[in-house]
Parts: C-alpha cells; sequence; structure tokens
C-alpha cells in the first residue's frame, strides 16, 4: 500500500488487559505525510463525520480506500487472531473536537472492532484529548494506556461490555480517522442514518445561534 505501512500494526504493543487492543506508531509513511496534512478535509463541524459526508480530495481519497481494504482487514485479522472480513466496515473523520465529547463509553454492541489514526502534526503534552484504555466507566485514573493523538499514531481495540475509553476534554481541532467493523449491514445502515441526522441538527441549531440578534 502506498499511504499505509502495515508494520505499525504488526509490530505494535499488543495486550488483552483489561481488553484485547494495541497501540503502533507511523502508519503513515514519511513521505507521505505533508500530502495526506494538505488534503486533510475542510471540516467545520464537530464530531465524526462518515466519508460520504465528507469531500475527499486526493490523495486523502487514496489513504481512505486503503484503510478500508481487504489488505488492511487482514493484517487486523491476524493481530487480534479474529476474522474480521464478514463485518461491514464504517469510516468517519473528526476534525474538531467539542468539550462534551471523548466521556468514558465502550462502544455500542454493534461495533466489532474500532481503529483510530491520528493526523495532529504536534500536541501538547497535557492529558486533554489523549485517549485512555481504562478499567471502569467512571475514573480515568488508574489507566492501562494511553494515545498520544500523534501524525501517525494507530490505536485498535475489540468491542466488549468492558472495553472502556475516552478523553479528558478538549477543545480544538484534533485530526482523525476512525474506522469501525459492524456486525451487519443493517447495522451499518441504521449508524449512517443516526450519524446523518446527529449532523443535520447540529447544523441547524448552530444555523439558529447564529440568526439569534445581539443582545
Amino acid at each position: 500500500m502506498e499511504f499505509i505501512d502495515v508494520s505499525a500494526v504488526r509490530d505494535g504493543t499488543f495486550s488483552d488487559k483489561p481488553y484485547p487492543h494495541f497501540l503502533g506508531r507511523g502508519i503513515i509513511p514519511d513521505d507521505k505525510r505533508a500530502a495526506l496534512r494538505d488534503s486533510f478535509p475542510d471540516i467545520h463541524k464537530t464530531g465524526f463525520l462518515t466519508v460520504e459526508d465528507v469531500a475527499l480530495a486526493p490523495p486523502f481519497d487514496r489513504f481512505i480506500k486503503e484503510l478500508e481494504s481487504e489488505e488492511f482487514t487482514e493484517v487486523l485479522s491476524e493481530k487480534f487472531g479474529q476474522n474480521l472480513h464478514a463485518y461491514p466496515r464504517l469510516t468517519t473523520i473528526r476534525k474538531l473536537s467539542a468539550a462534551h465529547e471523548g466521556r468514558i463509553h465502550t462502544d455500542g454492541p454493534s461495533k466489532v472492532m474500532t481503529v483510530l489514526v491520528y493526523l495532529n502534526e504536534t500536541w501538547s503534552p497535557g492529558p486533554e484529548g489523549r485517549l485512555r484504555v481504562l478499567y471502569n466507566g467512571t475514573e480515568f485514573e488508574p489507566f492501562a494506556c494511553e494515545v498520544p493523538p500523534d501524525f501517525g499514531m494507530v490505536f485498535g481495540f475489540l468491542r466488549s461490555d468492558n472495553s472502556w475509553h475516552g478523553h479528558k476534554p478538549f477543545v480544538g481541532e484534533r485530526r482523525v480517522v476512525q474506522i469501525a467493523w459492524i456486525k451487519d449491514a443493517a447495522e451499518l445502515a441504521r449508524k449512517k442514518k443516526r450519524n446523518a441526522m446527529s449532523q443535520f441538527f447540529k447544523s441547524f441549531l448552530g444555523r439558529r445561534e447564529r440568526d439569534q440578534p445581539a443582545m
């Protein structure tokens, strides 16, 4: 593949405690870094948007296709010892984070696996915006793993009832691509519909706020 170095997955640190997950570095080759940085979608909304709702310019569109490829799925299947090829994929992109996002959660039962690829040039040393693998649904500490959202970091986990994760509140630009393997096509369609409705209401409320007269 041109825009993905799968050795970042194969050589990434794996642990099954408290649930199966891995953390890798350098999934994007150095000579592709500038191209992906410059072609990252121009998104003005917070939250994750599906790739169908975002204008993808080259070469970013090629990067997304490689993340969605059977070859990448096979590398992950080998890493986790689970055949992921039967599951449809949902790819979403985030550029902006709001204060309420990042809360501790496990992901819904319709998800089988999630992979996150980060594309931020620099990141502050503070804990804000750094995803953590957690032991319960209430506490950010202690944590089993912390993911700096630096350019080329890749993190993935198998969803379970105890796959707690989240990050401390961060407001601002936080570039990440998420690929989720979903249990079946019906669940995939439902998630896409729900995401579209969420983005519609965000846009609607944003327009109402802008239209309010100044006091």
